[in-house]
């Protein structure tokens, strides 16, 4: 049941539409031409199709509209200039120079642009080796591959029209199944054989994943209800789901008490465990809540939780019965989990017919939604060394002209355009995704080009064959943002097949591209380390600067609210975005440093900590954070209020000293004016022991992250 619902969930998946939709519109303009006897301008007309999918990745519909739009200019024009001089060398040589920086270039305006870039780069090289030339003028072969852009323009935009929010349910649908993941491994805590350290990497690392896809789902989800401004209940619906599960999410995100001193004070009780268990049910649950919004059914859920968490009550009461113990914190924790389960129950409630439940604060989402600015001042900004993307795109630039020149002095083949495209789809900024992306592409190649060999030698006949092209062209693309490597395993043996239907040796297009792929990878791994490096280690303080920030905002929220001033529901949620944006780029950050070479690696156990450290820091800022916003500020102390300046002072110490030369240099700590806080017969109470206990810890931590920034500091002088 477990394999055929994954199954089921990847067939309604946007990974799998995205694969029937361009396999679809780069697959249909060739066969339809192949049928009237004109294949070479059915194969222009799907290179066109095909690169015009390149931008076309989940987001806001008129995001997508103009990336293909531009796209599809740029595809026409640069057609016509490589086409009108590609029997020229040198003329020829010095495009692939310029073009390859300019559009490289493109990644200063953001991942959607850079795939514009992208784009444009691969119709250049694509025709430079006169690939699906019909024989005819260039500006006919050109309008062949503009009629392929607008053939997949067409296709793509009547999709999302007949079908809206189909794109946002099914990233809706992923991004619970991240959080699903997260809340298991949070449930991992609870196990007293599981080492805390390497849990907390763990989750670190899932909560990368989680913000990734709740910032697409935002895009998609805000940014359209903004423009089509519609009333139906499935723009609502989402919407109220969503705003849920950014909610669970930092409920999960909580941390009440120490999970060491938990597992040591509770480890020989049964609660724990009891613990676990009901977590991980938590995830099951958002699972099969996130299979039925995926399918588009009417979801059921799989468990009863009040039950449980009723006798999970009753249990914690019995150990504070028979042991003696303070069990303030499980019951913390339990209400928590109860929140969860809650939330939960309600977005099961949403599904409702008779729900005419509305977003909240709808004004307020252009606030969430980044906005991308195309000042060309932003382009000329970055044309200096201190850009990482100048620096990506002078290394693309200078190895791409070497590649094209090995192209011409060495006889690999007929089709030399591989070592350049290796080249472009390996090289990435940084050095870690360029190895990464190394090793998926030559052993996909391999692994595809063995698989395309077989299945050539044993299956003669051609209308299994085309079924066999057709199935695996759906998977290559389908498996492109989900698993790079599979998808390459899948597009080698497509393209072997295709090639075999052109009358070419299948062996010889086979050893072509697994020795052009050896050779463009080589050069494009080679010169992330040798041409304009750019290295973590180099850039990691300003990501460790802006997390330190994020998390100074989130927490002096609490100072402005003892502080009697109004913050907003949007104030809040915006500061708690800001504090997941700042943690995903610190955490990657770290993550590309620590498969850097050893040499270029600095700091790197102080990093970890530092990661880790500001992890648990805002996860306790939470519950704090969530008691002081309930207003009931009657268990605030004095003595409360003095920690958490201290706190926030010991943070500003550390951002100022991290990078003083940064525009976070000279930051200062705002005034606000605190009113005296009575001592009254409640100092004493289990509540504010707990909240006292807590900021007593955040204090700790706070002053770790002074000295780690002390380390760096000295370093860095």
């Amino acid at each position: 049941m477990k394999q055929a619902r994954e199954i089921k969930q990847f067939l309604y998946s946007q990974y799998f539409a995205d694969g029937l939709r361009i396999a679809f519109g780069a697959l249909l303009p060739a066969l339809l031409f192949s049928y009237f006897g004109s294949l070479q301008i059915g194969i222009a007309v799907s290179l066109g199709a095909l690169n015009t999918s390149i931008p076309d990745t989940p987001g806001p519909t008129s995001h997508r509209r103009n990336a293909m739009l531009i796209t599809m200019l740029l595809l026409f024009l640069t057609t016509t200039l490589t086409m009108a001089i590609n029997d020229h060398v040198l003329w020829l040589g010095l495009e692939i120079l310029v073009l390859s920086f300019v559009y490289s270039m493109f990644a200063v305006y953001g991942t959607r642009a850079a795939a514009v870039g992208t784009a444009a780069l691969l119709t250049l090289v694509l025709n430079s080796d006169h690939l699906g030339h019909a024989g005819q003028h260039l500006l006919v072969q050109s309008l062949y591959t503009a009629a392929g852009s607008v053939w997949y323009v067409l296709l793509s935009l009547s999709l999302t029209q007949f079908r809206p929010y189909r794109l946002a349910q099914q990233s809706l649908a992923v991004s619970m199944r991240h959080l699903a993941t997260y809340l298991r491994i949070k449930a991992d805590f609870y196990h007293t054989g599981k080492d805390a350290e390497t849990n907390y990497r763990r989750l670190i690392e899932q909560q990368i994943l989680v913000h990734e896809h709740q910032e697409e789902v935002r895009e998609l989800l805000f940014r359209g209800k903004l423009s089509v401004k519609d009333t139906t209940k499935i723009g609502r619906l989402l919407i109220l789901i969503f705003s849920d599960m950014v909610d669970l999410f930092e409920q999960s995100m909580a941390t009440h008490y120490d999970y060491g001193a938990i597992s040591k004070t509770f480890g020989h009780t049964p609660v724990l465990k009891e613990f676990r268990v009901i977590i991980i049910r938590l995830g099951n649950e958002l699972d099969n809540l996130s299979y039925y919004i995926n399918a588009n059914q009417l979801p059921k859920p799989i468990y009863q939780f009040k039950p449980a968490l009723e006798r999970l009550k009753a249990d914690i009461d019995q150990v504070e019965a028979t042991y003696g113990l303070n069990t303030l914190a499980l019951k913390k924790i339990l209400i928590n989990v109860r929140n969860i389960a809650t939330r939960l129950d309600n977005v099961y409630q949403y599904f409702n017919l008779n729900n005419n439940q509305r977003p909240q604060n709808e004004e307020d989402l252009s606030k969430f939604i980044s906005h991308q600015d195309f000042d060309f001042k932003i382009f000329r900004d970055n044309l200096t060394l201190n850009s990482n993307i100048f620096r990506h795109a002078l290394r693309m630039s200078i190895m791409m002209i070497t590649g094209y020149a090995l192209s011409q002095l060495i006889p690999l083949g007929h089709h030399s355009y591989w070592i350049l495209m290796t080249i472009m789809v390996i090289l990435k900024p940084g050095f870690s995704l360029t190895k990464q992306r190394n090793y998926q592409r030559l052993a996909g190649t391999i692994i595809g080009g063995l698989g395309g060999i077989i299945i050539l030698v044993l299956v003669k006949n051609e209308t299994a064959l085309f079924i066999i092209l057709m199935v695996f062209m759906v998977c290559a693309y389908s498996f492109t943002r989900l698993n790079y490597i599979v998808s390459v395993i899948f597009m080698t043996p497509y393209i072997l097949i295709m090639f075999s239907f052109l009358g070419l040796s299948t062996f010889t297009i086979a050893r072509e591209r697994v020795l052009d792929t050896l050779l463009g990878g080589f050069l494009a791994f080679i010169s992330s380390y040798i041409v304009f490096p750019s290295w973590e280690s180099k850039e990691v303080q300003n990501n460790m600067q802006k997390l330190l920030v994020a998390n100074y905002q989130y927490l002096f929220q609490a100072l402005q609210l003892v502080a009697g001033q109004n913050v907003t529901i949007t104030a809040y949620k915006l500061a708690r975005k800001a504090v997941y944006v700042e943690t995903a780029n610190m955490a990657s950050a770290f993550q590309r440093m620590i498969t850097e070479p050893k040499n270029k690696q600095k700091n790197t156990s102080e990093l970890n900590k530092f990661v880790v450290f500001n992890h648990i820091l805002s996860s306790y800022s939470v519950p704090f954070l969530l008691a002081v916003k309930q207003t009931d500020q009657q268990r605030l102390t004095g003595e409360h209020v003095k920690l958490l300046r201290q706190i926030l002072a010991l943070l500003s110490q550390s951002i100022r000293m991290l990078n003083p030369k940064s525009e976070w240099g000279t930051f200062k700590e705002p005034e606000i004016q605190i009113p005296e806080i009575p001592e009254d017969n409640r100092v004493g109470t289990e509540e504010t022991k707990l909240i006292t206990e807590q900021l007593n810890f955040l204090k700790r931590l706070a002053a770790d992250i002074y000295k780690i920034c002390e380390k760096f500091n000295i370093a860095q002088q």
